[in-house]
């Protein structure tokens, strides 16, 4: 599809505006940026003095401040991050940035309609995932209770055409010509610079965008990108690393620990955006375990390597943090370790003992993938230990017998009863009159609407059972509806139990009965 003059136009300012912030904002930030990383390090050697908290929230603060300034940085020189270009399919990225908001689509109908899929671009694809990434989260974060996310792909032409369509609250006409500029946003909190950085990757990537939008209705991004039609293979990764020839590999991994921490988040792009939430939700140091975790890997810990999965497995669970972004995290540290693992090789002259570098590449796998099995293990078998304990709550709570006297208690049936529901009322029937010692248990079906013919049959052979028991059950508030299948069936239970006609005829006779 041909660009129009005014698309180019369009462009060009945009691009023009981008540029004139981004000269800017790189002099303000290599001013800033220096002593605040100064103040943050002299507010780590504090931490532990008598206002830790105060001491949090002062790093917090700076944070934020840092963050705030890198995003200007990328905007002023997005090629600043060392990443390399290579091609990619861009349907296989989108797929996976959807896994990290499955905790957010409950209820949103998410819509997936991709063509074309074996059409790819080439460029810096941990800065597409994390414009794409960006360009999600505002559409699922402008939908207000119920709504629909519709995301497009597909080839035209020389172009991959990717479309992101929301049913939210719309954006006013006059301010779609402001979006992508820095710290402009229609958010009640936020800078702006998530679609500032979409805008510049798409552009600096020869693409284009188009936004259409109507208050109420919901919007719709069209980004337009080059498509490739030579696919290019990634090549290896060098670095510049510190390794002497004589190191282990575990002195190359301690020394370069700084250097490993930025190629994880560069590899990790959407995950570094989310350890501080992750750290304040789970008290989940994700940096700390990716460095315990590679040292492990590296070392051939297994079993410690182990142990560590397993908790790591209880810990996401138990504070049920998004099992995505944990998956992404440990493949990115997979890559890492495959990166320095070349680089160590190189730098230490011994390329050409192939044997020996498959068989530590291979090792990084097992490694890897054992930490992966041991944690979802864990992860599952917690979760599952979870669901059964608030189940067996559900079921206490549905299976209510209340004393109202040292020998008499109600059992009150609310709702619909199947035959699951028929054995848990059993066991807690049969398990409490036993520990309890009940003289006289009044069953209340006056919200039970009706029932099926075999739950009928098990409620009226647990009365039987009751009396066995020596326990005295007395019938309140059967409907018509119930007798009459009961007369059907042949079901008689005057020797064995009273007949009321509501519970409070039945207290009024049993209570007065037990105090005279």
């Amino acid at each position: 599809m041909n660009e129009t003059y005014q698309e180019q136009v369009d462009t060009k300012n945009h691009l023009s505006q981008l540029a004139s912030v981004g000269q800017i904002a790189a002099g303000i930030a290599h001013e800033v940026r220096n002593p605040l990383t100064a103040v943050k390090g002299f507010l780590q050697l504090l931490e532990h003095e008598n206002k830790p908290d105060y001491i949090n929230i002062a790093q917090t603060e700076l944070d934020n401040a840092l963050t705030t300034l890198n995003n200007l940085l990328q905007v002023s020189k997005p090629d600043q991050e060392e990443e390399e270009k290579q091609s990619f399919h861009l349907a296989v990225e989108l797929e996976s940035i959807l896994n990290l908001f499955q905790d957010k689509l409950y209820h949103i109908q998410v819509v997936t309609q991709f063509k074309d899929t074996d059409n790819s671009i080439y460029g810096k694809k941990n800065q597409f995932k994390k414009a794409f990434f960006n360009l999600i989260k505002n559409a699922i974060e402008s939908i207000e209770g119920k709504g629909n996310l519709t995301i497009c792909h597909f080839a035209a032409h020389d172009e991959l055409i990717v479309s992101i369509e929301d049913s939210g609250v719309g954006i006013p006409t006059e301010k779609l010509s402001l979006l992508g500029t820095p710290f402009y946003t229609t958010k009640d909190h936020g800078t702006g610079m998530g679609l500032t950085q979409v805008f510049s990757v798409v552009y600096q990537h020869g693409g284009k965008i188009n936004i259409d939008s109507e208050e109420k209705k919901g919007t719709t991004f069209t980004i337009r990108l080059p498509k490739q039609f030579n696919l290019q293979k990634r090549g290896v990764k060098r670095l510049e690393l510190d390794v002497e020839e004589s190191s282990t590999l575990k002195d190359f991994f301690v020394a370069n620990r700084a250097k490993f921490e930025n190629c994880l988040l560069n590899e990790a792009i959407n995950v570094r955006d989310k350890i501080e939430e992750i750290h304040t939700l789970g008290n989940i140091n994700l940096l700390n375990n990716a460095h315990k975790l590679a040292m492990f890997v590296v070392e051939g810990r297994e079993h410690e390597l182990i142990s560590f999965a397993k908790q790591e497995g209880v810990a996401w669970s138990r504070y049920s943090l998004t099992i995505a972004f944990k998956l992404e995290w440990v493949q990115a540290i997979r890559r890492t370790l495959w990166d320095f693992l070349y680089n160590y090789k190189a730098g230490t002259n011994s390329m050409s003992d192939l044997e020996e570098f498959f068989t530590l590449e291979k090792n990084i796998n097992q490694m890897i993938d054992q930490f992966l099995n041991y944690f979802f293990i864990s992860y599952t078998k917690y979760k599952d230990e979870l669901l059964e304990s608030q189940r067996k709550l559900v079921e206490n709570l549905s299976v209510p017998i209340i004393p109202i006297s040292s020998n008499i208690c109600i059992l009150p049936l609310i709702g619909q009863i199947d035959s699951y529901r028929v054995s848990t009322i059993e066991d807690k029937a049969i398990s409490e009159i036993g520990n309890s010692h009940i003289q006289t248990l009044i069953i209340d079906f006056s919200g039970v609407a009706q029932m099926e013919s075999e739950v009928a049959r098990s409620l009226m052979n647990l009365i039987n059972g009751i009396a066995m028991m020596g326990c005295k059950t007395v019938v309140t508030g059967l409907r018509g509806e119930i007798v009459k299948m009961l007369i059907h069936l042949g079901i008689n239970l005057d020797q064995v139990a009273d007949f009321k006609g509501t519970l409070q005829f039945a207290l009024k006779d049993y209570l007065a009965g037990n105090n005279a």
